[in-house]
């Protein structure tokens, strides 16, 4: 029972002293408040007092005020200090995009340079593709410079602004980028075109028959006069002759050999090919020969050289070109280059 009293008087006393601290702090803290309020509320005179004899101005402020206005003045020039440290950041920034602005600028008049260069481009290669159709014989539709559509070309240079505001420049190079495109079928159609007539020309006779084409025709086809007996004959060929034995001779097509031999009285060693489309060549009074029977050939392979076999007065080749069973005469056929300057009548042969 005492030591419940003594718990008791234990827990009365350590009340009061809490009761008593807790008015304390709050006596404290009014005190200090007051203590505020006061200084606040304290009053102040400032004294104007100018130089001439008018009268002094006497100004009585509080404290508040005085804090409140040095407040105001700080937040004034802080605000100023930021202002100024973000006006030069923003005026560097503007400085920099001015002149990425100005780089632009001048990339974009270079692009409109090269842009009116590649229209002059432009405009030749339409020249000269409408050539080459007019050339080719092919009728108007195959020629995409004058089809309408988005790859017309006449479209691409009328110069237009379009209704977005987007670079003119932009949609001139898309337009001309179509018209390259829908000129790419075309074009592949002449490339076919040109590859069968150069798969033609190398299977009809049409080279000189001498490697290099080097040699003169010493004899025309047709009507001669024979050099052994001086009566007028046919002469079923030409005659090609470069003063020399041993010089190549070359098949004038692309064929394939169906005689190797040799006639004493007349042609000596030949040689004679068959091409397509109905074409024979034979190649006389050769000195040797390259090729064996049933042996295939391309034109301007060398198939023999330049002798004096036969009937002959002296080195050459004559050369025949049959078509069917019809002969024909060669220079028609050849494509005799520089040496079709050459031409001489002089020498002979059977």
């Amino acid at each position: 029972m005492a030591r419940v009293n003594n718990y008791k008087r234990l827990e009365i006393g350590f009340v009061k002293k809490v009761k008593k601290g807790f008015m304390t702090a709050v006596s404290a803290v009014k005190t200090f408040f007051k203590t505020i309020i006061s200084v606040l509320r304290r009053r102040y005179t400032v004294v104007l007092v100018p130089h001439s004899e008018k009268n002094v101005y006497n100004l009585q402020v509080t404290f508040l005020s005085l804090f409140v206005i040095a407040l105001i003045l700080s937040g004034m020039t802080a605000s100023f200090i930021l202002y100024g440290t973000s006006y030069g950041k923003y005026k560097g920034d503007l400085n920099s995009k001015d002149s990425r602005l100005s780089e632009t600028q001048a990339n974009l008049d270079h692009l409109r340079d090269e842009v009116s260069v590649l229209w002059r481009e432009a405009r030749s290669f339409q020249s000269t593709l409408s050539d080459v159709f007019s050339s080719l014989g092919l009728n108007s539709s195959s020629d995409p410079s004058k089809t309408a559509g988005s790859g017309d070309l006449s479209s691409f240079f009328d110069m237009r602004e379009t209704a977005e505001g987007r670079l003119r420049e932009a949609d001139d190079i898309r337009s001309l980028a179509n018209y390259l495109s829908s000129a790419v079928e075309p074009l592949r159609e002449i490339g076919t075109l040109l590859d069968s007539q150069s798969s033609l020309l190398t299977e009809v006779p049409n080279i000189w028959p001498i490697k290099g084409g080097i040699g003169h025709i010493s004899m025309f086809f047709g009507e001669n006069r024979d050099p052994f007996t001086g009566q007028l004959y046919v002469h079923k060929g030409i005659d090609l002759s470069t003063y020399r034995q041993g010089d190549p001779i070359v098949a004038t097509a692309d064929g394939q050999v169906v005689t190797v031999d040799y006639d004493a009285n007349g042609f000596g060693n030949y040689v004679i090919i068959r091409h397509k489309h109905g074409f024979y060549t034979r190649y006389g009074h050769m000195h040797s020969f390259k090729v064996r029977t049933g042996q295939h050939v391309q034109q301007g392979e060398i198939i023999g050289y330049i002798g004096n076999t036969g009937r002959s007065t002296g080195p050459h080749v004559h050369y025949e070109v049959h078509i069917g069973s019809d002969i024909v005469d060669p220079y028609k056929f050849l494509n005799i280059r520089s040496a079709a300057g050459r031409v001489n009548i002089s020498g002979g042969k059977n």
